[in-house]
């Protein structure tokens, strides 16, 4: 708890909850990790098996999205947090929501790995594997500044989406190009197209997650502002 800035409670109980939920945050997020590392890798690999097995692990992140939401919930009804530690409630609320919803993008990967590509589409799925890895990249940093509540971290992801989006936006003319092509690949591409989206719409959910540590460490909410304003936020004094 003190890496995360918490002052201790007069009840160490308190502490016990808050820390305990925060684990579970962190189990989950290490789950939807695993998700999305095995659902590219089962589109690089062709490995329908291990699709499959993304598929079947969709229920546990879903398990843990419910039980960490009633703790909350019980944390607030019974607790009455205040000041940072209803801050880091909302936070974890928020999170788990987007966790999950990244998990359901990683399903949606998974179903495109059991496809069949031919030789020549081969390259499409190596420019999906970037946008992926970059993904993935965020995912993992994102995680390890929620575990620290590093607000530097948290910033340093939220700028990387940017760079996503590029790379997406590159990809789905690059798609586009493949398709007018070749009217015969259209489903297929349709498929790589539709694996494209979710990886940045889980590029998006990242950014969130950074936006909710911000919001923890400065008690400010950063969403939608410019990135001017944002920049002051960060680098200005904290709470």
């Amino acid at each position: 708890m003190d890496k995360m800035n918490m002052n201790k409670h007069i009840s160490g109980k308190f502490n016990e909850e808050l820390e305990a939920v925060r684990n579970r945050v962190l189990s989950m997020g290490g789950l939807v990790e695993k998700q999305l590392q095995d659902s590219l890798l089962a589109i690089q690999k062709g490995d329908a098996e291990l699709a499959e097995k993304v598929l079947s692990s969709d229920h546990k992140v879903n398990k843990l999205e419910v039980q960490i939401d009633e703790e909350c919930v019980h944390i607030i009804a019974k607790r009455q947090p205040a000041a940072s530690d209803l801050r880091l409630v909302i936070a974890i609320i928020k999170t788990i929501a987007d966790l999950e919803r990244i998990g359901d993008e990683a399903e949606r990967i998974a179903k495109v790995a059991k496809e069949s590509f031919n030789n020549d589409q081969q390259q499409l799925l190596v420019s999906l594997e970037n946008l992926g890895q970059q993904v993935l990249s965020m995912l993992h940093k994102v995680l390890d500044a929620f575990a620290r509540m590093d607000l530097e971290s948290a910033y340093d992801v939220h700028q990387q989406d940017e760079q996503a989006d590029r790379q997406y936006e590159a990809l789905t003319r690059q798609l586009m190009t493949y398709m007018m092509e070749d009217s015969r690949s259209i489903p297929k591409i349709m498929n790589v197209l539709w694996s494209a989206r979710s990886l940045e719409r889980i590029g998006d959910r990242c950014q969130n997650i950074a936006e909710y540590i911000i919001f923890f460490v400065k008690g400010k909410d950063v969403r939608h502002v410019s990135p001017e304003s944002m920049e002051r936020t960060v680098m200005g004094k904290k709470d």
